[in-house]
């Protein structure tokens, strides 16, 4: 079996799942998932070269479908059923390579997390990494002028309105600071948080909670991260407890620090461009990181129209973000920077072609 032809079934399933946006498994393939990427991922991160410390978008990026109407009944059941799902190439290597370029003009902005009180692992614990190196943060992304027009994309994007909208409902809205989060070689990751019932403690979470009642989804806070750059099977980064936002205990302290239970813990493998979007009612974290080249990815939480778990929209004088987040925004990104109320009370929404309209009482009981 030659590393060949198992790399080109490798390529042509992450196609194939890219065009659908879909995580779902390709047909069964003769070869086994380990002799697939053991044969393909080396080769692939030795093809590109180095820019910058950054790992950049591999030559056979997948091709970007068109914008689905809706999630499909397959990717809901995905969802349903893991409590993340994978949206293959949301951005263009293009877009990629933009959104990296505006992160390095602001670099200096870049905090690591060095302080004890400001580590999100435990030492000593396998999650910690080699104990020296904090995960790193950089905020500010949609204030940067020109440098944010690309993270701006990311509100109403096209290909992922259909997915917050069947996840939180019409009106959905941004509830945290976006902001990047960065790790070089050896740094720390984040223990296991999050959970419709908190994994730590046990209580239930209702500003976290993932429910499904009649055939439809409820997100309360909904996790879209952004991949900046490659992560390969056994690099580390963000993991997951697949199926945890319908468990109704809380996790073993051991699970939750990364000493047992670590086959229930899983890495999904992702490229640069593409789109984790996760229930914050699922269990996750995120692991040290191995790879050699910095690992990037920006990362986004939105909430339903009527809910707020974050206070950042009222800003310093109340009811509005940063003045900087407006500047050039279409109708539709401007909407989901709107404060959290009802979807009858003159609420923007988002429809399927991109446009926006105004949800609204009737006229007689408003004037009344």
């Amino acid at each position: 079996m030659s590393r060949s032809v198992i790399a080109a079934s490798l390529k042509s399933a992450l196609r194939a799942s890219s065009v659908t946006g879909r995580t779902s498994c390709p047909q069964r393939s003769p070869f086994s998932s380990n002799q697939l990427y053991s044969a393909f991922m080396p080769s692939l991160s030795r093809s590109r070269p180095a820019t910058r410390g950054l790992v950049t978008v591999p030559k056979m990026s997948p091709a970007v479908s068109a914008a689905p109407a809706e999630m499909s009944d397959e990717e809901k059941y995905i969802f349903d059923l893991n409590g993340y799902i994978i949206i293959r190439g949301v951005f263009t290597p293009e877009e990629v390579a933009e959104a990296n370029s505006s992160i390095d003009r602001h670099l200096e902005q870049m905090k690591e997390r060095t302080d004890p009180a400001l580590r999100n692992t435990k030492a000593g614990s396998p999650l910690r990494g080699d104990e020296s190196k904090g995960r790193k943060d950089l905020g500010g992304i949609l204030e940067w002028g020109e440098d944010s027009k690309i993270f701006k994309r990311v509100l109403a994007h096209e290909r992922l309105v259909p997915y917050q909208t069947a996840l939180l409902g019409k009106g959905f809205r941004m509830d945290h600071m976006p902001y990047v989060i960065a790790q070089e070689e050896g740094s720390e990751g984040f223990h296991l948080h999050g959970g419709t019932v908190d994994c730590e403690s046990g209580v239930y979470a209702p500003y976290l909670a993932y429910s499904c009642v009649a055939g439809q989804m409820h997100t309360q806070l909904l996790g879209c991260s952004l991949v900046l750059t490659d992560h390969n099977p056994g690099d580390g980064g963000f993991c997951v407890v697949r199926g945890s936002h319908k468990s109704n205990f809380r996790a073993p302290a051991g699970m939750v620090h990364g000493s047992s239970y670590s086959e229930f813990v899983s890495q999904p493998a992702t490229l640069a461009g593409d789109v984790i979007l996760f229930s914050e009612g699922t269990v996750h974290g995120a692991l040290p990181w191995k790879g050699k080249a910095q690992r990037r990815l920006a990362l986004f939480r939105f909430a339903p129209a009527f809910l707020a778990y974050g206070r950042s929209y009222m800003g310093e004088r109340g009811g509005r973000w940063p003045d900087g987040m407006y500047e050039g925004l279409s109708d539709a990104q401007a909407a989901i920077l709107e404060a959290p109320y009802a979807n009858r009370l003159d609420r923007p929404n988002i429809e399927e072609d991109g446009s926006v309209v105004v949800t609204s009482r009737n006229e007689k009981k408003k004037q009344w």
